[in-house]
């Protein structure tokens, strides 16, 4: 295993041996997972849960419902804009919902995944779990991890200096693209979800098509109905540009611009989860705004647990990795983009090189 010096956090030394037993016996995160049971955190809420998927579920349909009173009017260009925080926080739920936090039984987070997902949002929840699922399995491993694979960025010089197609054009500049890429990232999620139909791997596929199927005719017809063609295409392209851009700022400052790993060695679990990972500061709008997923640490340590305790779970888990020397690296919002957008640069040199050389 490597880490790459690419990345621009940089990680400093362990204090201890990654793979020492913890006095008492078990693995360092076998210790902090005590922790947590003592803490009673790793319960779910249902509670919580009934009110934020009502809540979430409630906006969607008042979205919808203003939608149908305004009529044919630009006015509809507000509520596009509004639907597409809306279809994130929907994607926020789907999230949820697929790492088992609203429901003990596998059925019941599927059937909630999928129409929260396919039928809510477009997004394929058998696509999505494949690839999440791997992600959270090697989080920033070059070779592993889908989320770093050079396909149109690149996240290492290595995968620079290797670069092809897309990824060459226009990776020497990529920092500067990449919040305008992300106005693409809503569409991209509709056309890997159907493109993943094709796969025989795919659980369901005859479900997922048609719950898809049925968003796309759903959304395209009601505003094709209602909206003159020219309010109408205006209408979709705000919303999935927004919807790109929402998405893309919720999960971009968790892993992008801290190290990436190579090699056929692993780090132990919970320094794999770790090191990978960035928190962002906030107040309970930023909670709100990223679905705790700025709590990413502790997301990526215990997925299963329910994002409204995960502000209690980083007190205990920054104050363990302080106590075995393990880096813990937590930053504003603002300055979490800076360190991906700075990653991103730098990263993109092998690029800019080749073309002045």
């Amino acid at each position: 295993m490597t880490t790459s010096p690419d990345a621009s956090v940089a990680t400093r030394p362990c204090a201890v041996d990654p793979n020492a037993s913890r006095p008492g016996g078990g693995s360092d995160f076998a210790v902090l997972s005590r922790r947590m049971t003592e803490a009673g955190l790793l319960k779910r809420r249902p509670g919580y849960y009934t009110v934020r998927l009502g809540l979430v579920a409630g906006l969607f349909a008042a979205g919808w419902g203003a939608f149908a009173v305004l009529g044919d009017t630009w006015w509809q260009l507000a509520v596009a804009a509004f639907l597409a925080l809306v279809f994130g926080q929907v994607a926020l739920v789907a999230h949820d919902l697929a790492h088992g936090q609203v429901f003990r039984r596998r059925r019941h987070s599927e059937i909630g995944g999928r129409l929260f997902g396919n039928l809510g949002v477009g997004m394929s929840y058998g696509w999505w779990m494949n690839k999440h699922t791997r992600h959270h399995a090697h989080p920033n491993h070059e070779e592993l991890d889908p989320d770093v694979a050079p396909d149109i960025l690149v996240w290492s010089a290595d995968q620079a200096r290797a670069s092809k197609g897309v990824a060459r054009i226009i990776g020497g500049h990529q920092a500067l693209l990449f919040f305008p890429l992300l106005t693409l990232e809503g569409f991209n999620l509709h056309v890997a979800s159907l493109r993943a139909l094709r796969s025989p791997a795919m659980k369901k596929r005859f479900l997922e098509g048609v719950l898809l199927l049925l968003h796309i005719a759903a959304v395209v017809s009601a505003v094709f109905l209602v909206l003159s063609p020219g309010k109408a295409v205006a209408f979709l392209a705000v919303n999935q540009c927004l919807f790109g851009v929402y998405l893309g700022c919720t999960f971009a400052p968790n892993h992008k611009g801290m190290p990436t790993l190579t090699g056929e060695q692993r780090l132990d679990f919970l320094r794999r989860q770790v090191l990978t990972s960035r928190n962002v500061r906030g107040g309970r709008l930023t909670d709100v705004m990223l679905g705790g997923l700025n709590y990413q640490i502790e997301h990526h340590l215990f997925p299963s647990m329910p994002t409204v305790h995960l502000r209690r779970a980083r007190v205990i888990v920054r104050r363990y990795c302080a106590e075995i020397g393990v880096p813990y690296h937590e930053t504003g919002l603002v300055r979490s983009y800076r360190e991906a957008l700075t990653h991103l640069h730098r990263v993109g040199e092998p690029i800019r090189q080749r073309r002045r050389g």
